[in-house]
């Protein structure tokens, strides 16, 4: 009986690490994100029948020195089209502590990128993301950005279908 309870939990708990999640790819950086780096990701072709909701995936540590974090994203299409968005998430609540997900100095932010999207267009779409913050009264950005160690994205079903 115990056995027989236990294999539901586990896969209840697998069941809901997923979330719905269709597609996701994450790449590890070394404690930094350098400005001059490009995370470039290749999305597989989705059901064109389908809306989909895009998230933007960064783990960051206590050696993000900053409340917020500026993202270029760029999203090309099969056929050539390229739409570019300049993104702010606010990383810290104002009295520092950290949003996100995580136990400790490490955090997990999922953010939303785009919202009820059909990828209609047959072929391969690539999302590029750049970071873009600069230090107050600065005009070049930060050269090597601390505490960020993970960029990604991932694609769920829209739930507003």
């Amino acid at each position: 009986m115990v056995k027989w309870m236990f294999s539901i939990l586990m896969i209840g708990l697998l069941a809901s690490c997923t979330d719905g999640i269709v597609v996701s790819e994450t790449r590890s950086l070394p404690g930094y994100w350098d400005k001059a780096e490009q995370l470039e990701f290749q999305v597989p072709q989705l059901d064109s029948l389908k809306k989909y909701d895009i998230f933007l995936n960064i783990r960051n540590t206590n050696d993000y020195p900053f409340n917020n974090l500026f993202l270029i994203v760029a999203m090309e299409f099969p056929h050539g089209k390229t739409l570019v968005d300049t993104l702010e998430y606010k990383m810290a609540y104002p009295n520092g502590e950290w949003m996100g997900e995580g136990i400790g100095s490490v955090k997990d932010n999922k953010l939303w990128y785009k919202e009820d999207v059909s990828f209609f267009e047959e072929g391969n779409y690539n999302i590029t993301i750049t970071h873009a913050v600069r230090n107050n009264g600065e005009v070049e950005g930060v050269s090597r950005l601390e505490g960020i160690t993970d960029v990604g994205y991932s694609i769920e079903e829209s739930n507003l279908q």
